[in-house]
């Protein structure tokens, strides 16, 4: 084992793997990133660290975490279920004294609002595949707007990239596209190949952007969620078909959508329409 140190001051991943007996798991939906410069760039599209406050998903042995600290975050919480990274990260924890605060739980049973603490806070994450896109449906659909982060900065699978930034008429247009381009600016900012992690996976990565529009359009957030998985949740039926159970043919109607439309053709105002009359 190399005993060098990256460019941090920190034993490289690699090692850090190694000696820790850290071989990412399916189950948990890992993939490590291992090159720092690559990590540097995640934590770069995330835009100005200083004085703010990261919440990271899923840090696994700390590489995104260190770039997040080394390009100035004034602390990072980091949210990992899995003990076995545990020891990692808490090295990293005594390289930058009082800047990392590790939290040892279930991603999809935390409260972010909560860990923000009314501070600034910025989301930055190589999330896990298996949780990524409920904890960002989750984000988008806070109650309190604008919300209690200034910035999402995240990793998905190329295709999932795709659905987040899809416009109407698009065939990657569904409720992602619906709910992201209703309250956020979103855009992705570079892709990241397999072979940048650790294990590979099959497919391209994309390293998305959202900022929160200030003033989206008003609509009720669960009612808007209902009508975007109905009418998605059929996408190759009619509109007066796919959204049957809410009023169908009369709800479309009293909005001026023709019934025939079929969901993809619909724009995000045309959607948050269909939620007021609903």
């Amino acid at each position: 084992m190399s005993s060098t140190t990256s460019i941090d001051g920190l034993p490289p991943l690699r090692d850090v793997i190694e000696r820790h007996g850290l071989q990412a798991k399916k189950a948990l939906g890992q993939n490590f990133l291992l090159d720092l410069n690559l990590t540097g760039k995640v934590a770069r599209a995330a835009g100005d660290l200083t004085g703010v406050t990261v919440i990271e998903v899923g840090p696994g042995p700390g590489g995104l975490t260190r770039a997040l600290l080394m390009h100035g975050a004034k602390r990072v919480i980091a949210i990992e279920r899995d003990e076995r990274c545990l020891a990692a990260l808490a090295e990293v924890s005594d390289h930058y004294p009082g800047r990392l605060e590790v939290v040892s739980g279930d991603a999809l049973k935390t409260d972010f609002a909560g860990l923000a603490g009314g501070e600034p806070v910025k989301i930055v994450a190589n999330l896990p595949y298996n949780i990524g896109t409920e904890l960002l449906v989750r984000w988008l659909t806070v109650e309190a707007w604008p919300p209690f982060y200034q910035s999402l900065t995240l990793m998905f699978q190329r295709e999932v990239a795709e659905r987040i930034v899809a416009k109407p008429a698009s065939s990657a247009f569904g409720r992602l596209g619906v709910l992201a381009g209703w309250r956020t600016d979103a855009r992705i900012a570079f892709d990241v190949p397999p072979q940048a992690f650790t294990p590979p996976p099959k497919v391209t990565s994309s390293v998305i952007h959202l900022e929160p529009r200030r003033e989206p359009l008003a609509a009720d957030v669960k009612v808007l969620g209902r009508v975007t998985e109905a009418a998605f949740g059929q996408r190759r039926k009619m509109l007066r078909q796919s959204l049957k159970s809410m009023g169908g043919e009369k709800l479309l109607e009293a909005v001026g959508i023709d019934p025939t439309r079929r969901a993809e053709t619909l724009s995000v105002e045309e959607f948050v329409a269909l939620s007021k009359a609903v």
